[in-house]
């Protein structure tokens, strides 16, 4: 869980530095919501700009619209996103009590 933590707070600096954004990291919520009404406030140049970052700064491609939504939804779904590509088995192997 502390590596999980790490990485939300390095993508928090990340959007931060990129997006430009008038917050500190430590004012963006892990669950808040990066897009629409209540959110963060975030739009589409920001969203090319967050799928461009992820790729350059950890290889993780996001190969169309639909996943980019799955995805940028919050910092911890990007965390989440991330750490499944760096290590996709033991992102199988951490979640057995999920639904199918």
């Amino acid at each position: 869980m502390p590596m999980t933590m790490t990485l939300k707070q390095e993508l928090k600096r990340m959007m931060v530095e990129n997006l430009m954004l008038q917050v500190t990291p430590d004012e963006i919520g892990d669950d808040l919501l990066l897009f629409g009404p209540g959110s963060l406030g975030l739009d589409s140049v920001d969203a090319l700009q967050l799928v461009v970052a992820l790729d350059k700064d950890y290889g993780l491609k996001i190969p169309d619209p639909t996943t980019a939504r799955q995805i940028l939804q919050s910092v911890t779904s990007i965390a989440d996103a991330v750490a499944r590509h760096r290590n996709p088995l033991a992102a199988n192997a951490e979640s057995p009590t999920t639904p199918a």
